[in-house]
């Protein structure tokens, strides 16, 4: 039972996390994006001090709490701001794609050169295989229709990028300990003070109320920053940080098929052939050895820290 769960769980994480390019592709024709993030981030924070008060979670130190708000700044205020900018500024979506797509191999590498983490060819390996599976994805499923770069735009990319590798890594280091919905909200609290500013410098908060809008935000909050964020901070808790952070090239050919089945988006062969490269690459990296068979019921320990 608790090993079948351990091996659930980044699936279950792969296709929650997936689905919040669905339930954007839902929203935003009906609220501008930095807003949009600042009211789902708000939320969050209320549902999980809600959370946290029925299930009376643990405390942290003053200290922990600032590392905390650091890392929401990284790992979702720079993250998604990042995205969301350079999108806006004309980027291309596959090419911001392919950009940010690079952070499993970043985090991988800082991870190997920071904390002592090893990689074997095995896994090096299959992190090449899951970038290579990502650009054939996005290739194949033509959203890449011209190459009309900007230099900002490019900036808010590599700002992206950085953010959520270094915001894994931060995480992995210093919120090893610390209770998840705790940590949650103080990180949600970080990223709600950085899309503030975004917002109330580049936009007018408009919003127009429909049913579609108001559904893709409960799912947004309720799946992806309670559900996907939980999962997450779960799995850098108790996993390698190379292996973590290689699920995420499974998102985008899980976002892919969703939307071939959603929204009728075409799929080519070379589409297909990405998704299988970038499962082939995750397993590599996953994968364990025999000797490491073992040490599996240790991953779920965690847990009775919440």
């Amino acid at each position: 039972m608790n090993i079948k769960l351990t091996n659930i769980i980044p699936l279950l994480f792969v296709w929650l996390w997936s689905t919040g390019f669905i339930g954007a592709k839902y929203g935003l024709p009906y609220i501008e994006p930095y807003f949009m993030l600042f009211v789902r981030f708000s939320i969050a924070i209320v549902v999980f001090l809600c959370i946290m008060q029925i299930l009376k979670a643990k405390s942290i130190s003053p200290k922990q709490a600032a590392n905390q708000i650091l890392v929401g700044i990284l790992l979702h205020g720079a993250y998604l701001g990042g995205v969301f900018f350079s999108i806006d500024q004309g980027m291309p979506a596959g090419i911001v794609a392919i950009i940010v797509g690079l952070q499993p191999m970043l985090t991988a590498f800082v991870g190997w050169t920071s904390l002592g983490q090893s990689i074997n060819k095995k896994q090096f390996l299959g992190l090449l295989l899951g970038f290579t599976g990502i650009v054939m994805v996005i290739i194949g499923s033509s959203n890449i229709e011209n190459l009309g770069l900007s230099s900002i735009g490019l900036v808010a990319c590599i700002v992206a990028l950085l953010g959520i590798s270094i915001g894994t890594i931060i995480q992995k280091n210093l919120g090893r300990n610390l209770p998840l919905l705790t940590s949650s909200m103080y990180q949600y609290l970080g990223a709600a003070l950085v899309m503030a500013v975004l917002t109330s410098t580049m936009e007018n908060q408009n919003v127009e109320y429909t049913i579609s809008l108001f559904a893709a935000m409960t799912w947004l909050v309720l799946g992806l920053s309670v559900s996907a964020i939980l999962l997450l901070m779960y799995m850098i808790k108790e996993g390698e940080v190379a292996k973590v952070a290689s699920y995420f090239y499974l998102v985008p050919p899980v976002t892919v098929i969703q939307t071939w089945i959603l929204f009728d988006e075409h799929m080519g062969g070379l589409s297909l052939i990405g998704c299988a490269l970038s499962i082939c690459g995750v397993y590599l990296v996953v994968s364990k050895s025999p000797k490491s068979v073992l040490s599996n019921s240790q991953n779920l320990r965690a847990v009775n820290k919440i």
